[in-house]
């Protein structure tokens, strides 16, 4: 069985649907409850690189916009504003707990082959000092005109991941995890708790749901699932609903779909 208790070194993704209410307000309940939860396990020696979306919500909010912007620089903009939210936030909010937090801003161009040693040596001493980054996409100068983009933090969540040697990453979004079917077209869904081979059922599984306010779906998390599990790193697709859950997952309770790149077996009993 995998035994996450071992995992030191967690690449957690939160997505805007974690961080925020339907409305694209933030959860300052659910948010709190996350930071505690991390510096409590990064406390308990666990080596914390946490990947957040949720600029562009809060930036949205912050600008007094309802619908999400169509074009480059509105999004751009808000973007910028967010990203200066989402930092006071994750900073006032570690502070509590006597942790430091650095933000770590990347685009395609700095994880080319080329450059990205310059990314693992800064995460590499953040680390080493008890920091604890907090890393997202470049979105406002990295914008699909130039190329630069990731795509989505669910893949660029993945590629922290490698790069950092992680033990393993943490996907918290708005369900469960992965299911047969779609759950909210079909009551009679079911999760899938263990995944051993990233195959054509699989993805058929994922479809294209999503939120308005988040740009992943299930479809991004397999692909970033898929992408750590080429290197290793096993991956868990969770509920962030309730933070408090990411204490079952690492007492190796059965939490979310997990996919094995370990070539451990699974089970209810992992």
């Amino acid at each position: 069985m995998i035994d996450f208790r071992q995992k030191k070194r967690i690449v957690v993704k939160v997505g805007t649907s974690t961080l925020t209410h339907a409305t694209g307000r933030l959860n300052i309940r659910r948010v709190e409850m996350l930071v505690k939860v991390l510096a409590d396990l990064q406390n308990a020696g666990k080596e914390i690189i946490l990947v957040s979306s949720g600029a562009m919500g809060l930036g949205m909010a912050k600008m007094g916009l309802i619908n999400r912007p169509d074009d480059t620089p509105t999004k751009q903009a808000c973007a910028a504003v967010g990203q200066c939210e989402l930092m006071y936030l994750y900073d006032n909010e570690f502070s509590k707990y006597s942790i430091t937090v650095a933000q770590v801003l990347l685009t395609k161009y700095v994880l080319l082959e080329d450059r990205r040693v310059n990314v693992e040596n800064a995460i590499k001493r953040l680390i080493q000092q008890g920091v604890v980054p907090v890393v997202n996409e470049n979105d406002t100068v990295a914008i699909d005109e130039l190329e630069l983009k990731v795509g989505e933090n669910d893949s660029l969540a993945a590629l922290v991941a490698v790069i950092s040697q992680a033990d393993a990453l943490v996907m918290m979004t708005d369900i469960d995890g992965l299911y047969n079917h779609d759950p909210r077209l079909d009551s009679k869904a079911k999760l899938v708790p263990f995944v051993e081979k990233i195959d054509a059922s699989i993805w058929k599984s994922a479809g294209d749901a999503g939120t308005a306010f988040g740009t992943g779906g299930m479809r991004t998390k397999i692909k970033a699932a898929q992408i750590a599990w080429e290197k290793g790193i096993d991956t868990v697709i969770m509920n962030g609903h309730d933070p408090e859950k990411l204490y079952d997952l690492f007492e190796n309770q059965q939490v979310g779909t997990v996919f094995a790149a370990s070539g451990e077996e699974g089970g209810s009993d992992r």
